[in-house]
């Protein structure tokens, strides 16, 4: 996120790679893997970088001054980085950070909204093999991002589920049977909004697949878009990819049951498991 918004003060400045790199006396390829976010970052540096981009509002200098101590500060996730790929660490330290989280889930129930009975069944299928003892850090993992949700700081979640998310038997009838039980109980936290988009309205307008937008607090960070793959994920910040995103996920929500519908939807699912 900080090296994202300081490629963007440095474009709109006309200041190249090269001459960043003179002002914190590195090189232009310093430049490039800071803007990746894939060094860490001397907070001193940020500071003359700002002032090089012309960043003399002070509450914006201290939103992103505060921005390099946290990226410079592990997170309790590190405790996991054996059992998680570097890619979706990034996910995890910005969905600790966000203030809202919208997700379009198509195959699963999201991770933040998963029982721990479907989290583990979850798990066990796609790492096959892998000993008890990561298959249960797994879970931990899991079951302590959703911690945030009941946090005093909590963000507000809106997720839409596919129908198909639902209906997809994960771990056997018991399992969908307390994780659908979870959804109707974690549908009553007043920060959670949990629509169905039901088979039978059809194509809608996120066929593309599942994704994930985050917003933060501070308002002069952009929203970032999460697409994953089987081998990596793809981080989108860029203005008009976010708003394709933004887009899609207000048509589902004005396409979806509503929530109180969906609550009578996962109640009907229940029934029939």
């Amino acid at each position: 996120m900080l090296g994202s918004q300081l490629r963007r003060l440095r474009e709109a400045k006309s200041v190249s790679r090269q001459d960043a790199g003179y002002v914190i006396r590195a090189s232009e390829s310093k430049i490039s893997r800071l803007e990746l976010g894939r060094v860490s970052f001397k907070e001193r540096d940020v500071e003359d970088l700002l002032t090089l981009y012309g960043v003399n509002d002070q509450g914006e200098r201290h939103s992103l001054l505060q921005l390099a101590r946290d990226a410079n500060t592990p997170g309790w996730w590190h405790r996991y980085t054996d059992v998680l790929p570097n890619w979706f660490q990034t996910y995890v330290g910005l969905e600790e950070s966000a203030a809202l989280i919208r997700t379009y889930e198509l195959q699963f129930v999201p991770g933040l909204l998963q029982s721990e009975g479907y989290a583990r069944a979850i798990i066990q299928q796609g790492n096959a093999g892998a000993p008890e003892s990561e298959i249960e850090q797994r879970v931990s993992l899991r079951l302590q991002r959703q911690e945030r949700l009941t946090a005093p700081d909590a963000p507000r979640l809106w997720a839409v589920l596919d129908e198909s998310a639902l209906k997809r038997p994960i771990g056997g009838p018991e399992v969908m049977r307390g994780q659908l039980e979870h959804l109707i109980e974690v549908s009553k936290l007043p920060n959670v909004t949990i629509q169905v988009m039901p088979f039978q309205f059809g194509a809608h307008a996120a066929e593309g697949g599942a994704f994930t937008i985050l917003r933060f607090p501070e308002q002069d960070l952009p929203d970032v878009v999460y697409v994953e793959s089987l081998t990596g994920a793809m981080y989108l910040d860029k203005r008009d990819d976010v708003d394709t995103y933004l887009q899609a996920m207000e048509r589902l929500s004005v396409d979806s049951a509503t929530p109180e519908h969906t609550v009578e939807l996962l109640g009907d699912f229940l029934r029939e498991t």
